[in-house]
């Protein structure tokens, strides 16, 4: 999700995160006797729904490493913004459909793409303005953890979805292991930073994923192609942060190091994560998509121990057990012929 959030990953007849997915059409049916059942159809395949998401998981976990190689006197909300500016406007420029969709999408639906662009705008906006508050390991446990339980509450209360208990088992088990995980150094004896503001702030960051999620699971689930919703979304998205990107400063982007940081930021874990993530959500609820995308956390993680040399505590390691178990509860098909939660 580290820009994220993105936002959040197969389902089949009982998805594991909802009862019934009226935002993910094209997965498989809904169970038997269930309001809009479809028990004809195909099962979602795997490679359909938890594994594009997965895949674009691994590619936001590595922008803390990207980022941690930008030159010295590049802001954060700068690479932020820089990385979404340019991933944005070229998923944008490079998506057929995606300009055609501002105008051939009805009113509510161009009401959706607003407040997706302005979600996803939102993302960096309040991400990266935490971490300089709270730190990096405080901030994205707060931002990645809350993403999928904004994700569940608010597609639940708009009738989109009812979570079931093996999705509330499987995102309390993510979640738990990722603030372990992140949190480990801390919880054993090293440095802590806290700030109400910046905590905030990362929730802020986690609501704006679920909702951009949200809103692209709806306008997906309407018919419309998932590159083409992604595409208009974040290019929207790209010029609303356009403005931020030239206050905070762009002398960074000339040198070689912030041009390839920029690039690949813009590339991987933007352009193409993003339309894997998209790919995901037409198979997969949303509520479902964000707790899969806390794989992010582990990624980086590992990262942070193979390229930048750093060490974990052996709670940390535990804690990427608990997440790795909380995902595979996701991934892993439940047994056909079950209702409700799986």
């Amino acid at each position: 999700m580290a820009q994220h959030a993105s936002s959040s990953p197969g389902t089949s007849s009982s998805s594991p995160g909802t009862s019934s997915s009226p935002s993910a059409p094209s997965s498989a049916g809904a169970s038997p006797g269930a309001p809009g059942a479809c028990p004809r159809r195909r099962r979602t395949r795997l490679t359909d729904g938890p594994l594009p998401i997965l895949a674009a998981a691994v590619l936001w976990g590595t922008t803390g490493t990207a980022g941690s190689m930008a030159p010295s006197g590049a802001p954060a909300p700068a690479i932020g913004a820089a990385s979404l500016a340019l991933g944005g406007l070229l998923l944008l420029l490079t998506t057929r459909g995606a300009w055609r969709l501002f105008t051939a999408a009805t009113g509510a639906e161009q009401r959706l793409l607003a407040v997706g662009a302005l979600a996803v705008a939102g993302y960096p906006l309040t991400f990266y303005p935490a971490v300089a508050r709270t730190g990096a390991a405080v901030a994205a446990v707060i931002a990645l953890g809350s993403a999928p339980v904004f994700t569940g509450l608010l597609a639940w209360a708009t009738g989109q979805a009812r979570p079931t208990a093996r999705w509330a088992v499987a995102t309390l088990a993510a979640v738990t292991g990722c603030a372990v995980l992140v949190l480990g150094p801390q919880l054993t004896g090293g440095p802590a930073h806290m700030d109400t503001v910046g905590i905030a702030l990362a929730a802020l960051a986690g609501l704006s994923y679920a909702v951009y999620s949200l809103l692209g699971g709806r306008l997906i689930g309407r018919g419309h192609p998932s590159a083409a919703v992604m595409g208009a979304m974040f290019g929207a998205a790209g010029l609303l942060v356009l403005p931020v990107l030239l206050a905070t400063g762009t002398a960074w982007l000339a040198t070689v190091r912030g041009a390839a940081v920029a690039l690949h930021l813009a590339v991987l874990p933007t352009f193409l994560a993003y339309r894997l993530f998209g790919h995901g959500l037409r198979h997969t609820p949303a509520s479902v998509a964000t707790t899969l995308t806390l794989a992010e956390a582990a990624v980086a993680a590992l990262l942070g121990i193979t390229v930048l040399g750093e060490r974990l505590p052996v709670v940390s390691w535990c804690g990427l057990a608990v997440l790795s178990l909380g995902l595979a509860l996701l991934t892993v098909p439940g047994r056909p012929g079950r209702r409700g939660s799986r």
